[in-house]
């Protein structure tokens, strides 16, 4: 009962938030009014960690149909999920009660915020695909008000996207649960290696078929090529937090979905070398590209980021496509590095919009002087994103381009390192130059003004420079950076530090 306990009480708080939200104003000017969203956050975190250290591996089932249940229990693979999940809805939540004071409908918000968090607990949870595939589907529904918060045109046609390719990616993914539920006795309980066993594929075409749409279909939530378009179109659009929330973990549930798909139910022996593995191999390539050279080209803050989460979510499509251990290991790693990392970027650059209005990277500069402490975070998750050492993203690279070798042999063993060192170069290209306009603008300005004309004086070349720096008004508000934004920038950071030193630990004890 302690699953259920888990999974349903953010349920609940979020429907009461959503039904007693008439009182919002009022509660809003008190301190519990403010924290109350934080005070059950932090009750589900302690529901979790009460379930998973006092259930002892135990599964609960509760009938559905004939040979269907829903199944919930807790694997290595599920607690790491689960920490990230936890870590990162709580540290969203607290930067989320500054970020959303400007921002009309709160209580929907954090209605929203909660029983997305239950649903995604589900995921976690999962013992069986019926199961995972049901709390999946039920993420995606109720984490669209968070694209559509601000309601506007541009936030509904975002939303409308985001349904529309979630619900068409999780039909796909539904085609192969009911492949392998027509193939198996109905148990389609979880197992490490997968249950399903050669003997049971009597059409090994109809087969690699099936497990190509639930690639594609799962890898949707994930942003894979052709399937990605949702994922740049609904991040600028939703508020800060949600844009963290769906980055950091929100479209990791197809990461999820996929590894309990391959690993877990079907077996990576059983596709091995099959040529579905290339097909999902060039896919995964092709959107690293893709998603690195669009992002390098993008304007705006936000959408910059969201074109990064495409090309960095499909290096873990990489790993997984290995299917071997040591590439689901790298994988795993990159899932840990990037939920803190990009997390931690979108986060800042919510506070830069929240505190300055800019979006666009080029009238970022001087901000490093006016919000320090958001920009140093900015820098040090990048610096991860690149995959530079000892930052997370270092160790998640190389433990994927050490599988890349391992795996196959010839061009498909060295391209896929190669292209990630293509797309690390182009991460670097896209995130510094927001770094060096931020604390050194004086030395951009002037290369600029020189470019632009050698013969400009030295009174008009201090002008221009002044002009891309914040005016007083907005140098006033940015002196003062809110803490409850600043620490969650702060704490992310140094779990993406962490991840660098521990985490081949961390997942090696799990897995």
């Amino acid at each position: 009962m302690l699953y259920l306990l888990a999974i349903f009480f953010p349920i609940l708080a979020g429907i009461t938030f959503l039904v007693r939200g008439g009182k919002e104003e009022e509660q809003k000017k008190t301190e519990y009014g403010k924290l109350r969203y934080l005070i059950a956050v932090l009750i589900a975190d302690i529901c979790c960690v009460c379930a998973v250290c006092l259930s002892k591996g135990a599964q609960i089932s509760l009938p559905l149909v004939d040979k269907v249940s829903l199944s919930f229990a807790v694997d290595g693979f599920g607690k790491l999920m689960l920490t990230i999940a936890l870590c990162l809805f709580t540290l969203i939540c607290c930067y989320a009660l500054v970020y959303m004071e400007k921002e009309e409908r709160t209580h929907i918000f954090f209605g929203c915020f909660l029983l997305t968090m239950g649903a995604l607990i589900g995921v976690c949870l999962s013992a069986n695909l019926i199961t995972m595939y049901l709390c999946f589907e039920m993420t995606t529904l109720l984490s669209v008000p968070l694209v559509l918060h601000e309601m506007t045109k541009e936030s509904v046609q975002a939303g409308i996207k985001y349904l529309f390719y979630s619900v068409g990616g999780a039909l796909m993914g539904l085609c192969a649960v009911i492949y392998i539920y027509s193939i198996t006795d109905g148990d389609m309980t979880f197992l490490q290696g997968g249950f399903l066993s050669q003997a049971a594929i009597t059409n090994r075409p109809v087969f690699l078929l099936m497990m190509f749409l639930g690639i594609l279909g799962f890898g949707t939530k994930a942003g894979i090529y052709p399937m990605h378009s949702w994922l740049p179109t609904a991040h600028p659009i939703a508020p800060a937090p949600a844009s963290a929330l769906l980055s950091g973990i929100i479209a990791k549930a197809g990461i999820i979905a996929l590894v309990r798909l391959i690993y877990y139910s079907v077996g990576p022996q059983l596709l091995f070398g099959s040529v579905l593995q290339k097909v999902w191999l060039v896919l995964a390539m092709i959107t690293v590209l893709l998603g690195s050279s669009m992002a390098l080209i993008s304007k705006d803050l936000k959408k910059r980021l969201a074109y990064s989460t495409v090309s960095q979510l499909s290096y873990i499509m990489v790993a997984l496509a290995c299917f071997t251990w040591e590439g689901l290991t790298g994988g795993l790693l990159q899932v840990l590095a990037h939920a803190f990392a990009k997390c931690c970027l979108f986060l800042v650059a919510g506070a830069i919009i929240h505190m300055t209005g800019l979006r666009d990277v080029r009238k970022l500069s001087g901000l490093g002087k006016k919000m320090p402490v958001t920009m140093w975070c900015f820098a040090f998750a990048a610096l991860s994103l690149i995959g530079i050492p000892p930052m997370g993203g270092f160790l998640a690279k190389w433990n994927i381009a050490a599988a890349c070798l391992q795996t196959e042999k010839g061009v498909w063993s060295v391209l896929p390192p190669i292209v990630l060192l293509i797309s690390a170069l182009l991460t670097a290209a896209y995130l510094m130059p927001v770094v060096v306009s931020a604390f050194f603008p004086e030395k951009i300005e002037a290369d600029e003004a020189k470019d632009n004309s050698s013969s400009q004086s030295d009174a008009t070349k201090k002008n221009k420079v002044t002009e891309k720096v914040l005016p007083e008004t907005e140098t006033e508000q940015t002196e003062k950076e809110p803490l409850l934004m600043s620490i969650p920038m702060i704490a992310l950071c140094v779990l993406a530090a962490l991840v660098g030193v521990f985490g081949e630990v961390i997942v090696g004890l799990l897995l």
